[in-house]
């Protein structure tokens, strides 16, 4: 498979890069082995890595960490495209079809600009969309593969659009004292806390939704802080 090796190269170049890399007789001997499961930390890693570029303010690191995740969603299309089922251009047009059906404030003539109106309109298209006729549903539909804290948001999330429960901050902080009362007794008893330590963090998550602060945001920031702290202690070991 020849290749012509230029001072700048465009998506299509990148595509024949990864299908060359795949090749089954010629390619890279680590590439041709990799399926979507040997991979799949690699997109994690690759998308936190890029996150980290984002925070911070990096633009040179940004760059080449959104080549990396790039490449990710390159691999996971080639692999389909050997198997028939999809190829890049498929991904492409997908995505290209839900921006152009879940914007119709901008292609179809809808009123509503809001950024409210925008949002709950965003919702509506999606549940017609995956066929969601029930709040259950709904809750199902967020990934089980979601960090704890983030699956906690969302879930909540969903559950108070459905009705399902109410965000009452003061009611919150009752159900966070009695756990901590348990926590307590727990401790004193030396039992296994990890039920009551459970409860504790899903409403102290939901507490922060109910004054409408990010949990994931929060609780990055104080890491931030108490990681400048413990390095200020520091130490030889």
């Amino acid at each position: 498979m020849n290749f012509e090796i230029k001072d700048r190269y465009n998506i299509n170049d990148l595509l024949k890069i990864v299908e060359m890399l795949r090749d089954k007789d010629n390619g890279c001997p680590w590439d041709k082995v990799q399926t979507h499961k040997s991979i799949r930390k690699n997109f994690i890693e690759e998308t936190y890595e890029a996150i980290e570029a984002i925070d911070l303010d990096d633009k040179t690191l940004m760059q080449e960490e959104l080549g990396d995740v790039l490449l990710q969603i390159l691999l996971h299309s080639q692999f389909e495209k050997e198997e028939n089922t999809f190829d890049f251009e498929d991904v492409v047009d997908g995505i290209a079809q839900k921006l152009v059906l879940r914007h119709p404030h901008i292609f179809a003539g809808y009123e509503n600009k809001t950024v409210e109106g925008v949002l709950t309109k965003w919702e509506e298209i999606k549940k017609e969309e995956k066929g969601q006729k029930t709040v259950s549903e709904t809750l199902d539909a967020v990934p089980k593969s979601f960090p704890a804290l983030m699956y906690a948001q969302k879930l909540q999330k969903r559950a108070v659009a459905g009705g399902l429960i109410e965000q009452n901050p003061e009611n919150i902080i009752s159900e966070i004292e009695k756990s901590l009362f348990e926590v307590k007794e727990k401790i004193a008893k030396n039992d296994d806390c990890t039920d009551v330590m459970g409860k504790l963090l899903f409403d102290t998550v939901m507490l922060s939704s109910s004054t409408k602060t990010d949990a994931e945001e929060a609780l990055g920031l104080e890491n931030s802080k108490k990681l400048e702290f413990f390095k200020g202690l520091d130490h030889k070991l």
